[in-house]
Formats: structure tokens, sequence, C-alpha cells
């Protein structure tokens, strides 16, 4: 039985104790943990064993890493939050599990290095340009309990600007599960524009992300991994499509393993366009539409003015085997039919 320091905890999470453990029928017992002042958040436990850390302080963003897959490989990059051996190094700011943007009103959440005032290359005509890096700040915790067999984590963040504005605010709720042959970490978040208008630019640099291990990469040498799409499209030809869902899987720690990201019907602008690349990036940008397909009559970008606010949900599945040998399909009709 995992114990609670009172102390801790009220430090972490307000006056209330998180850690009252319970059982699903598919999975094991999952319980969250208070991190220590070196990782900044919280963790969440499957009997006992991390499944996945949810991390806060530690970047311009709060992250989830690592990230515990249903045999025990870690199932996302660790660069740039630990430096491991035959990892690529590339994009630092691609830290294993998050969400952010790459033009907010002009901002640049997407990327961590300090701003050069470059614009975004593929900006809409009309909104601002680029002019600098900013960060989302986590505020407070708004529940951190397990309900029915699933560690449910809220916050509240706060979008920043570089001259330190605010400029929205979020609320997002991860909700993790064992299901015995996979596990899944559901994502919602609601963006609310409590400080004025604000416009998500049109730009490829969003929103959703999800780095997958080197290994699993398709372009790895010599055995990489392998896109699909709900729509049955591969690899390369995946970028930029609409999707209900993409299934990214390879070789991970000898054994095959994948990761499925799937956009609930009820999500903002769903079916999103995937920023999913082979080099390993996996995003889901329902912002972007010129940047991928200069052709097409989608919107792109999207406002949200004051008081309002829009919804994005994801699932992010992690399993055995390939697409159809996980049974992807179904379970994206499962989720897409339970709420």
């Amino acid at each position: 039985m995992l114990r609670c320091r009172r102390l801790l905890l009220v430090a972490a999470f307000g006056s209330h104790c998180l850690l009252s453990p319970h059982s699903s029928e598919a999975g094991g017992k999952i319980t969250l943990e208070a991190r220590d002042k070196n990782i900044h958040g919280i963790a969440v436990l499957i009997d006992g064993k991390l499944f996945a850390d949810y991390v806060i302080g530690n970047a311009p963003k709060p992250f989830v890493w690592p990230i515990v897959g249903p045999t025990g490989k870690e199932m996302t990059r660790a660069y740039s939050t630990k430096w491991v051996e035959g990892e690529k190094t590339d994009h630092p700011h691609q830290r294993s599990f998050w969400f952010t943007h790459g033009d907010v009103n002009g901002v640049d959440f997407w990327s961590e290095a300090p701003g050069d005032g470059s614009p975004v290359k593929d900006a809409k005509p009309g909104h601002p340009q680029v002019t600098g890096h900013g960060a989302i700040l986590h505020r407070e915790y708004l529940k951190n309990e397990v309900v029915d067999g699933a560690a449910v984590i809220q916050t509240r963040n706060d979008w920043v600007s570089p001259a330190g504005k605010k400029m929205l605010e979020d609320e997002r709720t991860l909700t993790f599960r064992d299901l015995g042959e996979a596990r899944a970490i559901d994502f919602d978040i609601t963006l609310k524009a409590t400080a004025g208008d604000v416009h998500f630019g049109e730009t490829k640099e969003g929103s959703f992300g999800v780095r997958v291990p080197t290994t699993m990469d398709v372009d790895h040498k010599p055995d990489g991994g392998k896109i699909v799409s709900s729509d049955g499209v591969t690899d390369k030809d995946a970028w930029g499509k609409r999707a209900a869902w993409v299934d990214y899987s390879g070789n991970v720690g000898g054994e095959q393993l994948g990761i499925a990201v799937m956009n609930h019907p009820s999500s903002f602008r769903f079916p999103t366009r995937w920023h999913v690349r082979t080099y390993g990036l996996f995003a889901a940008n329902p912002f972007g539409a010129t940047s991928f397909d200069k052709e097409t009559k989608d919107e792109s970008g999207a406002t949200i003015r004051s008081g309002e606010s829009i919804t994005l949900r994801y699932r992010v599945l992690f399993h055995k085997g390939n697409a159809e040998e996980a049974g992807i399909a179904a379970a994206y009709k499962e989720y897409a039919d339970a709420k």
C-alpha cells in the first residue's frame, strides 16, 4: 500500500490525499503518487510499477514522460528530458506526449528554442506573425483521483507570452487506464479565451503530439515501423490527411508494439488532420489546412472569441502488435460510441 506523505501532497495538490487505490476488471490496480521536487508532478502506477509521469515545471509546457506500455517497455522517446544512447536528438521540443501550437496570436508555443523573431513561413495572411516563444504554465490541480479503476488528473494552465502576458487558459483532463493487453491515456482539453480573442494560426506546427521511440519510426534502419490511418493511408502519405485515427507501430526493445491516436467525433473540427512524420513525430492538428494541402477549401486556423472555448478530445492507445493485430478499428468504435 502506497503511503501518502501529507506535507508533500498538500504542497502538490491541495489539502486532500489522492492515494485511494481501486482495481479495474481488465488490468491491474492503479494508484497515484506525488513526485518529489525534482520531478514536479504525479506518477501513475499499476500494481506499484510506473505507468506514466505527468510532469510540470521541467519545460515550457506540461508533458507526460515516461510512458510504459503493456509489456513493460517505454513507448515514447526520452530525449530531450533524458539522453539515451541510440536515440535521435532532433526537435528537442517534441517531449514524449504534449499539447501546444506554433502560432497563437503570433506567439510560438510549439518550439522551445529562444525566439529569434522569425515568422511562421506558412502563416495565414492578415494574422500576426510569430514574434517569440511562449510557455504553458501549470496553475493548479483540479482533480487527482482514481475513479472506477482509472486515474484522473485534471489541471488548469495559463498560456503566457514572452512578455509574461496571459493570453488564454486551458483545462485538461488526462485519464489513465490499464486494459490488460493495452494501456490508454485519454486527453481532453478545453481552450478558453479568458483574456480577449485568441487566434490559433494556420501552421503545420501543432498541436497534440506524441514522439515515438527511435526504433519504431518508419525511417529507422534496417527495420523501420509502419504508419496506417483509419482510411488505409500509410507511411508518408498519411501526412496532412484527415482521419479518425492513425496508428504507428514498430520494433521496441525486440517486440512489435504500437501507438494509436484516436480523435473523438465530438472533438473540434473532427476528423483532424495529422502532422505525422516518418522520422517519429505523431501529432494531430485541427488548425492546419493549407499547410498540408495548398488546394484545400477546409478552414485553416481558428479564432476563439473572448469568453468562448473549444474542446479537443483524443485517446492514445499503447498496444501490442500492429494496428490490425491490436484491433484498432474496433477499439476506435468503442471509444467513439462511449461518450
